[in-house]
């Protein structure tokens, strides 16, 4: 049988949501009082029936017509504007936000399930909202009283929107090398000179106002990240009494014509260029949120929303790549049975091949792990949010910081490996654009790389995350999945075994965490930072599918088979591969750290 929807499973989300997270709980907190099932229920609800009915009819068309600049405005077919119209009246953009802005205030792991129905719908077009989110979050956090107001406000109602503007044409992620300049003004205003790279979002005609998070140096700041303050600096000016007023100085440059994702513009900005002297003189007018000098500090607060967020894009391209391949497995006949030999029978559906149950076990073993990873994120970020306790909180917060870097790259990863099995399982139809599946492919292909690449998020988890505070965050993530595991031994049967084999995994991560550190040689311990966060990464989402099979328990019925086929496959197919992993940390190798630029 055909699953309902092509976009997400929402029998696997209500699964996540209240079998196994409980999030009904979170309803006898006061921050979430106001709230219950029910309404949890029209939340996702409601996001599932825009996402499909407004943003999943144009998705192929944003790949087929990406934004295009004439040389003065961006330019982009109507479906777009039209699905972020519908997506303000729902009221979406604030339905986490505390209520003191006017916002819902429902829980982070419900909306997180909520937007993903979004991502799975079109990642292009939901890119603007998210972004702009994930930006009012860190005005909330750290701005003044009067740029929430000024800023924040309109953001939530639909009528700006905002991105993030970190890189530079010769800086990419070594932020270090910004070099973008913030004058002081003696009206405590600031002008801002210089050129952004890669800013998602950076331009159109989508909303009132574009209002940009920019990190620059002030004169006389230190030099490297140490230097870095943050502005904000709008499209166009605000006025005291809300109004729009004058274009500031801030101006496309080109387009980034991308191999996916290409219904949300990326851009190059020109700050300050004198095309627009808002006043007469050139200069970006800028206005510096929080203290000079923690623009870094600040933005993180935006960059780690933006790398859960990428890892849940990942997981809801792989996861809709997972039932487009479904299925086509069950529809498509070709073949027969090994058995039979006579050319006359009728043939089979894929399904009916051990290899193609192979690839769909795969990609159900990906997807529905890496959601459970997201959403057990977004969990925790509500437990920071709102735990009684200010031990669980703070708990919460370390535990967080070390998934992080896990959450934005292992969906980012193997969520794209499935939509690479789901083009195989489509075989030659897959690999063209008559079909869905290949352009999942390249859409989720963007994540690995953008909000910190593969590479830095190793370096994030192996060079602070799990060695912060004398190892405290990978102390209480080994403590969590040991809890998982003593559950797992009195449950006994196929968990219980499960469990055995975690447990071993797990002190691997612990005795090579301490190997590669042990020779004190820092560029000995990262060289391959990636293979730890790999192997830690596969750990983790193994816990997870075990918190997961025990959830399910001995319950009957073909969801419930599938949750356990699926537990079973990661444990005989991918948890063994993290053996490997840690052997070759162990032995710590020197082969990329002596290989010599000169030999390639």
């Amino acid at each position: 049988m055909a699953p309902t929807s092509l976009l997400l499973s929402r029998r696997d989300l209500d699964f996540l949501l209240y079998e196994w997270l409980d999030v009904v709980a979170l309803t006898s907190r006061e921050r979430y009082a106001e709230h219950s099932r029910e309404t949890f229920d029209a939340a996702l609800d409601l996001s599932e029936q825009v996402a499909t009915a407004h943003f999943a009819p144009h998705n192929k068309r944003n790949d087929a017509e990406e934004p295009r600049f004439d040389g003065e405005r961006v330019i982009m077919h109507p479906e777009v504007g039209q699905a972020l119209d519908v997506f303000r009246e729902t009221g979406l953009m604030s339905a986490a936000m505390p209520e003191s802005v006017g916002g819902m205030q429902l829980p982070t792991v419900v909306t997180t399930a909520c937007f993903a129905w979004f991502q799975a719908a079109n990642v292009g077009t939901a890119a603007y909202p998210f972004l702009t989110i994930a930006n009012a979050n860190l005005l909330l956090a750290h701005g003044s009283a009067e740029q929430i107001a000024t800023f924040v406000e309109p953001m939530l109602a639909g009528r700006f929107f905002g991105t993030m503007c970190l890189s530079e044409p010769q800086a990419g992620s070594s932020l270090a090398d910004v070099t973008t300049r913030a004058q002081p003004e003696a009206d405590g205003t600031y002008r801002l000179f210089g050129n952004k790279m890669w800013i998602s979002g950076g331009e159109h005609e989508l909303s009132e106002n574009i209002i940009h998070l920019v990190l620059a140096r002030v004169p006389g700041s230190p030099a490297g990240v140490k230097g870095l303050s943050l502005f904000v600096v709008p499209k166009f000016l605000v006025d005291a009494d809300g109004t729009l007023g004058a274009r500031n100085d801030v101006v496309l440059a080109g387009l980034n014509h991308k191999m996916g994702y290409r219904g949300t513009t990326n851009t190059m900005l020109n700050f300050g260029e004198g095309v627009h002297r808002p006043d007469g003189r050139p200069g970006a007018v800028g206005y510096l949120v929080g203290e000079r000098d923690h623009g870094l500090a600040y933005m993180f607060h935006m960059m780690n929303e933006a790398r859960v967020g990428v890892g849940t894009g990942a997981v809801a391209l792989g996861y809709t790549g997972y039932l487009h391949s479904v299925e086509y497995a069950r529809t498509r006949p070709q073949g027969r049975p090994l058995t039979d030999r006579d050319p006359t029978t009728a043939q089979v559906p894929i399904i009916e091949h051990a290899d193609v149950r192979r690839m769909l076990l795969a990609q159900k073993a990906y997807v529905e792990g890496g959601m459970a990873l997201s959403l057990y994120c977004a969990w925790l970020l509500d437990e920071q949010l709102s735990a009684p306790d200010e031990g669980a909180r703070r708990q919460a917060g370390t535990l967080l910081d070390v998934l992080t870097p896990i959450a934005k790259i292992w969906p980012a990863q193997w969520c794209l490996e499935a939509n690479s099995l789901a083009i195989q399982v489509h075989g030659g139809y897959g690999y063209t654009r008559e079909y869905d599946v290949e352009q999942f492919y390249r859409d989720n292909r963007l994540n690995p790389i953008h909000e910190g690449t593969h590479g830095i998020q190793g370096l994030d988890l192996l060079g602070r995350k799990v060695v912060a505070d004398g190892g405290a965050g990978l102390a209480l993530l080994l403590g969590r999945i040991g809890a998982t595991v003593a559950l797992a031994e009195t449950s006994g049967g196929q968990a219980a075994e499960h469990g055995r084999a975690l447990a071993a995994a797990a002190a691997r991560v612990a005795t090579t965490t301490a190997r590669v550190w042990s020779t004190g040689d820092p560029a000995l311990a990262l060289a391959n930072a990636s293979v730890y966060l790999e192997a830690v990464g596969h750990v983790v989402v193994a816990w997870l599918w075990l918190e997961a099979e025990l959830a399910a328990g001995d319950l009957d019925g073909d969801f419930y088979q599938g949750k356990r086929a699926a537990a079973r496959y990661f444990f005989a197919f991918e948890l063994p591969k993290v053996v490997a992993g840690f052997d070759l940390l162990d032995s710590l190798d020197r082969t990329t750290l002596d290989a010599r630029p000169e030999w390639f």
